[in-house]
């Protein structure tokens, strides 16, 4: 149905994932005349932002990102209380890995530097702890913290949405955006074009297109933005008879990751009873208009770990529920958070490369977006240096890290 109001806005944001809906809820309630634009239906299931469960953990080696982490466990509280329920369901959240494993030695680190309450645990303790429910060979530690939790992302990116529609905000789905150009007409900012042709003027303009970001920067600006879209296959596996209720969110069974090869993450049993996420963060490089739908995962290697993290009590012989998701991976796995600069300047800003690990970060980046949109400036201490998109420019490989890549690559190219 074609837009019939005016088409003049303060602030453009073209993608309706999780982080631009979280920024068009900033922009709404601080005031601001918002258009959030999708090119897909509202909460389709082709990029980042749908499924039924997200970790949130401010265990980072990054220690970078404790700040984001951290204010945005607030702002999760601070939408629930004005939408009236709940996407955010508390736990602790569980890091395991050799004793020697330079990322989870960096993930101490962090909680040390911050403040963040934790405990590090020898095998032994680590079994007494979980009463049996996690294991882990005697060369191992685990680090315990209290701030994780499970995050339910097609119920968030819904809340964010409403949030921003109740506070005035117009949201267009189906509405595909063909360019972005510089407004020499009317005092400036820019103009956005869909393909059905419709014009909308904005004083400014936030690009938060997922996997796509990378064509319409392209077409957009003439350069290549450093994202690579890479599908990859969350797994389930049946709990066995009996066992069920101690995966279970309610047994405070934790949200947890595995450091080193492969690098493992999961949460506990809460969307589908019975079953528990167990999942390999990585998968296949490709093109997100012409995905291959799975070639699948290579199991092997997380069905033994299974077998010998959770005493027996989760069935291996393989997942009985998959999902498809995409990640939009930098080659340092940091985000990209900046002004697309050249000829926009300050009028357009990019939000990109979240790398399969932003989501929990959504309300902080949404607030970091408005802010750059409407003041040229990001408050919250946050450290942007980090999020440069100009650190490419620098060094093609990103910000320097002294631990190994966590994801794992496939192609399919």
């Amino acid at each position: 149905m074609e837009y019939s109001g005016d088409h003049r806005f303060d602030v453009i944001i073209v993608g309706a994932g999780v982080m631009g809906s979280s920024a068009a809820y900033q922009l709404a309630k601080r005031g601001h005349k918002t258009l959030l634009l999708e090119q897909f239906d509202f909460l389709h299931h082709r990029g980042s932002s749908h499924g039924e469960s997200r970790t949130i953990r401010a265990t980072y080696p990054e220690d970078y990102y404790y700040t984001m982490v951290s204010e945005s466990a607030q702002l999760w509280a601070q939408a629930q209380s004005e939408i009236g329920y709940k996407v955010h369901f508390l736990t602790q959240q569980f890091d395991m890995g050799p004793k020697d494993q330079q990322s989870l030695l960096s993930v101490v680190a962090t909680c040390r530097k911050h403040g963040l309450a934790h405990r590090v645990m020898d095998s032994k303790t680590v079994s007494e702890y979980f009463s049996g429910r996690i294991n882990i060979p005697e060369n191992w530690i685990g680090v315990s913290t209290d701030l994780g939790g499970v995050i339910k992302p097609t119920k968030a990116v819904s809340m964010f949405q409403t949030l921003a529609l109740k506070n005035g905000a117009v949201l267009r789905d189906n509405t595909k955006v063909a360019n972005i150009n510089k407004d020499g007409e009317n005092e400036g900012g820019v103009i956005v074009s869909t393909v059905k042709g419709e014009k909308f003027h904005g004083k400014k303009c936030i690009v938060t297109a997922g996997a796509w970001i990378g064509k319409l920067v392209k077409t957009v600006a003439g350069i290549e933005f450093p994202v690579d879209p890479l599908e990859t296959t969350v797994c389930y596996w049946r709990i066995k008879e009996g066992h069920e209720d101690k995966f279970a969110i309610d047994s405070e069974f934790p949200t947890f990751a595995s450091y080193g090869a492969p690098y493992v993450y999961g949460t506990p049993s809460l969307e589908y009873p019975g079953l528990i996420k167990v999942a390999v963060h990585g998968g296949y490089l490709c093109d997100p208009d012409k995905r291959p739908w799975g070639p699948g995962v290579k199991l092997e290697e997380l069905k033994e770990w299974i077998k010998e993290r959770f005493g027996g009590m989760v069935d291996t012989e393989g997942p009985v529920a998959t999902q498809l998701c995409m990640y939009s991976m930098t080659p340092d796995e940091d985000f990209v958070i900046d002004f697309l600069g050249g000829e926009f300047g300050k009028d357009v800003v990019v939000g990109g490369g979240f790398s399969g690990h932003g989501f929990k970060m959504a309300p902080a980046v949404g607030r970091i977006l408005a802010e750059l949109a409407t003041e040229g400036e990001a408050g919250g201490g946050v450290e942007m240096k980090q999020f440069s998109l100009r650190r490419f420019e620098e060094n093609p490989k990103g910000n320097a890290k002294e631990y190994p890549d966590q994801v794992i690559l496939g192609s399919c190219l």
